[in-house]
């Protein structure tokens, strides 16, 4: 039913062309249904300058809307006040429950800090040199390395009709690519302090729950920034906690829980 209830939600995705690469843009919006529906999808930049030439071509194939903003000041983002005047807008005037600010720029930590105060959920999508003030104001960030590193490893195939297939590459749960972050005391203690906040009198915590406070406490926390595509793969390998699969009788589906 969370899951369902999910998918409804609306977004305004608003992006910092001057502080995102283009290179992705299809993958990005792959992940943010995920988590609901982009209802506004808006871009910020001075498109008189060469250095934006790469986005016209996103732009058409994704049906983004380009806003434009002079640049007034040389070596300023001009666009920032630009995505905050319509982010506002849109808050008080659009039937939206929550935004994806696409940019790497810690400017907009005060815009996601208001947006989140005023009931709205706030995904972040950014660079890995993206600061912690940023990240820590949104209800999750996810790293575009990510998404360039999952495009990377799929690949097409001809199936029997002759068409084009996607196919992923699997390893256990494990992605192909290197991975942004080692597993370091600092998980394991994420882990650990995590499960124990939701143990119940045997120490079990379901690891659904284990997950989305994990997330909660780290926005940026994703398994797939240690090289894994899910939570569970992610747990096993660090050889330090029991799991155990229970059944619950509705089409072999299996409820995971985890222990210190």
């Amino acid at each position: 039913m969370r899951e369902e209830k999910t998918k409804d939600l609306k977004f305004a995705v608003l992006i910092d062309a001057d502080n995102v690469p283009y290179s992705n843009v299809k993958e990005m919006f792959e992940e943010i249904a995920k988590y609901g529906t982009p209802t506004f999808k808006r871009i910020y930049a001075d498109w008189t300058k060469p250095t934006v030439s790469g986005w016209k071509n996103v732009l058409l194939e994704n049906a983004i809307t380009p806003i434009q903003q002079y640049s007034y000041t040389s070596g300023k983002n001009s666009s920032d006040s630009a995505l905050i005047i319509d982010a506002m807008d849109i808050l008080y005037t659009g039937n939206v429950d929550g935004f994806c600010i696409v940019s790497s720029d810690s400017d907009f930590t005060r815009l996601a800090t208001r947006l989140r105060e005023a009931g709205m959920k706030v995904i972040g999508i950014g660079e890995k040199k993206t600061l912690k003030p940023f990240i820590t104001a949104c209800d999750k960030f996810i790293y575009i390395e990510i998404l360039k590193a999952q495009s990377n490893s799929e690949s097409e195939e001809m199936d029997e009709s002759g068409q084009n297939k996607k196919v992923i590459t699997k390893n256990n749960g494990k992605s192909a690519n290197h991975p942004l972050k080692k597993i370091d005391p600092k998980l394991i203690r994420l882990v650990e302090d995590s499960i124990s906040d939701l143990e119940d009198e045997d120490g079990w915590t379901f690891l659904g729950e284990l997950g989305n406070l994990m997330l909660k406490k780290n926005p940026d926390f994703d398994p797939r920034n240690y090289g894994f595509q899910k939570l569970l793969p992610l747990i096993k390998s660090l050889k330090k906690f029991e799991i155990d699969a229970r059944e619950t009788g509705k089409n072999n589906i299996k409820h995971i829980y985890v222990r210190n």
